[in-house]
């Protein structure tokens, strides 16, 4: 089995170093990741600008850019070879409900399900890397049984799963979970610089506005690792019939997309 590793939080975090000692023995098993954090970058890829892959002392080697460009630009040449599977993190802090949106960790997962390969997202919910060994512990579990079961290496997938900073044996079972919601971020953060201008730095994240029995934040709470399948089509499937009799009304037209867009 070979494994692409990437995250956001920069080739030399913790959580990835952590997620490398826990593979490295189950599989073959290469990083490719940021340089510095890259945080919120969601899957912003670099295009006006040239990237550079280097490599450091222990052998993972690094990108000027984004987690997305670590895993497109790995998948598209840099290694030579698929990988039967990409796992990104271990992240700095939760990426639960809408912050899934934002996650470069996420982000790097997804790019290599877009690739057509098998990718998981791996997160702890708080920051500061506690009990960052028994998170490793899980991903290593649950790698290992994905791959007893054959689920790697076939059809693509994309799954995110966020960890509780708990000892090992105080985690509960993996829950399968939908994504909750949050409250709109905190106000924006001013200052002014030594030159007079004012900065301003993103707020940060709002509460959890839905965190009922069946999301991530609920699971994560009670102890549990929480694991959602993600999708990328964006499309509002419920919303297809209403916005065909709006585009209808609006170009005038009795059917204007009606018949293709009534079949979602």
């Amino acid at each position: 089995m070979k494994i692409l590793i990437s995250n956001d939080d920069g080739f030399q975090a913790p959580g990835i170093l952590a997620l490398y000692e826990a593979l490295k023995d189950v599989a073959e098993v290469e990083v490719v990741a940021p340089e510095h954090n890259n945080s919120a970058k969601s899957n912003a890829l670099t295009l006006a600008q040239p990237l550079y892959v280097h490599e450091a002392a222990n052998g993972f080697r690094y990108v000027n850019g984004t987690p997305a460009d670590c895993v497109h630009i790995a998948m598209t040449g840099l290694l030579g070879y698929r990988p039967d599977l990409v796992v990104s993190g271990i992240n700095n802090g939760a990426n639960m409900g809408d912050d899934t949106i934002y996650s470069g960790t996420v982000g790097a997962a997804m790019e290599g399900y877009l690739f057509g390969v098998p990718a998981i997202a791996f997160s702890q919910t708080e920051k500061g890397w506690r009990h960052i060994d028994a998170a490793g512990r899980v991903v290593r579990d649950m790698v290992q049984r994905m791959a007893q079961q054959r689920l790697i290496g076939e059809k693509p997938w994309l799954l995110n799963v966020n960890i509780p900073n708990l000892p090992y044996e105080e985690l509960k079972p993996v829950q399968v979970c939908r994504l909750g919601r949050r409250h709109a971020a905190e106000k924006v953060i001013t200052m002014t610089s030594p030159r007079g201008e004012t900065m301003y730095w993103i707020g940060d994240a709002g509460a959890a506005m839905d965190d009922s029995e069946g999301t991530d934040f609920h699971a994560t709470r009670l102890g549990h690792v929480a694991m959602t399948p993600l999708k990328v089509d964006l499309t509002d499937r419920d919303g297809l019939r209403h916005w065909a009799q709006v585009a209808s009304k609006l170009a005038g037209t009795a059917d204007a997309v009606g018949g293709q867009a009534g079949q979602g």
